[in-house]
């Protein structure tokens, strides 16, 4: 069929409507999420500066095929969840200074070269722990009662005590998230790096998706998980859970059938097919082309992957839905949407628990009602995750990452304590905590650990970007060797790999 014909058999009409209106009446959007996904497999992509970039095969033997990174935004306590600090509780109250431990820790704060002073004041009195700790498991690791599920899966995962970053603010949620500092401006997250160095594992679904509100506009919005100069292509693609529509651009209007459908896809490749013809040397029409049969094979794979009804009532008992309602249902949904995304075969998947503003688990008051209630939201998910993980044969080729921008603070105003006025900690970057799990990663150990007050992290001290180079490793990439020309990293922003934690 010719040009004309087809577009005069087109079911819009014979009025001119423009790409957009025709993209948007079709649902093709979608194609853009295709064509990128395409034209990174065909080395075709570049960044917003022209710099080509040919993603490539794993530079070794990969342990591990996806990641399914769980970030708490806020700032989760490191005392009240995976680093138990009993001295608190026997010093409460009393400064710092008045411990046996006031020398050494100011000692140890030359080991954050950063310091700025931070907490000075803040810090003058000790708060003593809010929850109980449990050893769980054949290895005895104590985790905090507000996780007793993830405390279950103790032989599973590795403990890291001993975090540390930059920022004390909210802005290190960004940090986190991307290895940078946000006064440095915008630069790709995790996920993008990791689509742009391995490409897709099924074509019919996007290969990063993000569940959750982004980032709020303190700390990077939707940069924390945007590529950047590596371009859109290889940005994740936010999704969210039942109930509202997976992605604005992945189902065609109501209005609009299967049938026309079809045909609006056939004249939009018509419409590309000339494009190069006329332009025989612009390689990105061809993978355009056939972009948008991968579009149409997306709007009926993502539908079908988001549909959790079809899982059993036994694997939604096992990430608490069975219980856990409306809201507080929301991480568990995703995190069982994380597990059919992987089986299907998505690279990384990145949950965002409270995020917005500063973050839902920022506990600067009431801290032992606030991560109550948050730790109800994201303990037993996180645990059934594992297990459905494990039950399926997933578990060993899926990375799992529990992570929080940084700690809370060991103490509050004297003042404060003392009248029992704000029950809360502040934000800590120089100790806190992070958990993995699957995908390579020795279970049942812990590495790393904080002082006695867990004020500094002291032993095998860990920058967030060896989070990131411990996941590049794990999915067979070289952290060094993932760069850009003209643009420059520090050794500090490719971070290195936590040998001690790989199996």
């Amino acid at each position: 069929m010719t040009l004309p014909a087809l577009i005069a058999k087109t079911p819009f009409g014979p009025r001119a409507v423009s790409r957009r209106e025709f993209l948007s009446r079709s649902g093709m959007g979608l194609g853009g999420v295709a064509l990128g996904s395409l034209m990174a497999q065909l080395g075709l992509t570049a960044g917003a500066d022209g710099v080509t970039t040919v993603p490539g095969q794993p530079h070794f033997a990969p342990q591990a095929k996806s990641v399914i990174f769980c970030f708490m935004v806020g700032g989760v306590s490191h005392m009240e969840s995976f680093d138990p600090k009993p001295m608190l509780t026997k010093y409460a109250g009393m400064k710092i200074s008045e411990t046996p431990y006031g020398d050494g820790i100011n000692k140890n704060a030359a080991l954050n070269n950063l310091d700025r002073g931070i907490g000075r004041k803040i810090l003058q009195g000790l708060y003593p722990m809010q929850t109980g700790f449990k050893k769980y498991g054949q290895c005895g690791t104590e985790i905090s009662d507000w996780f007793p599920h993830t405390g279950s899966c103790a032989d599973d995962i590795a403990v890291i005590r001993s975090m540390w970053t930059t920022d004390n603010n909210h802005q290190a949620q960004y940090q986190f998230l991307t290895g940078r500092n946000i006064a440095d401006g915008n630069f790709p997250s995790l996920g993008s790096w990791v689509h742009y160095g391995l490409g897709s594992l099924n074509d019919n679904l996007p290969q990063f998706i993000v569940f959750g509100d982004p980032l709020g506009t303190c700390c990077g919005t939707v940069m924390g998980h945007g590529a950047d100069y590596l371009g859109p292509q290889h940005g994740g693609i936010l999704l969210d859970t039942p109930g509202a529509e997976a992605l604005p651009f992945a189902t065609p209007q109501a209005a609009i059938t299967r049938r026309e459908q079809r045909a609006a896809f056939d004249l939009m490749n018509a419409l590309n097919t000339d494009s190069l013809t006329r332009y025989p040397d612009d390689p990105a029409t061809e993978a355009r082309i056939k972009s948008y049969e991968l579009a149409f094979r997306m709007q009926m794979a993502v539908p079908e992957v988001m549909d959790i009804e079809k899982e059993s009532a036994a694997t939604k008992a096992l990430y608490g839905l069975d219980r856990l309602k409306d809201g507080d249902a929301r991480f568990a949904r995703q995190c069982l949407l994380a597990r059919r995304f992987v089986e299907g075969g998505t690279r990384f998947i990145q949950i965002h628990s409270g995020a917005g503003g500063a973050g839902a688990w920022d506990a600067h008051s009431k801290i032992a009602e606030n991560h109550s209630l948050m730790a109800n939201q994201v303990d037993q998910p996180m645990a059934g995750l594992i297990r459905d993980l494990k039950q399926r044969g997933l578990f060993d080729s899926t990375l799992i990452v529990f992570a929080t921008e940084f700690g809370r603070t060991p103490g509050l105003e004297t003042a404060e304590i003392q009248a029992n006025t704000r029950e809360g900690r502040d934000h800590h970057p120089f100790g806190f905590s992070v958990w993995m799990a699957g995908g390579g990663i020795q279970g049942g150990m812990v590495h790393g650990a904080t002082d006695e007050l867990g004020f500094h992290a002291v032993e095998n001290r860990h920058y967030v970007t060896d989070i990131h180079a411990t996941i590049l490793t794990q999915l067979g990439l070289d952290p060094n060797r993932m760069e850009v020309p003209g643009h420059k990293r520090i050794g500090k922003d490719f971070g290195h790999a936590i040998k001690e934690i790989i199996s």
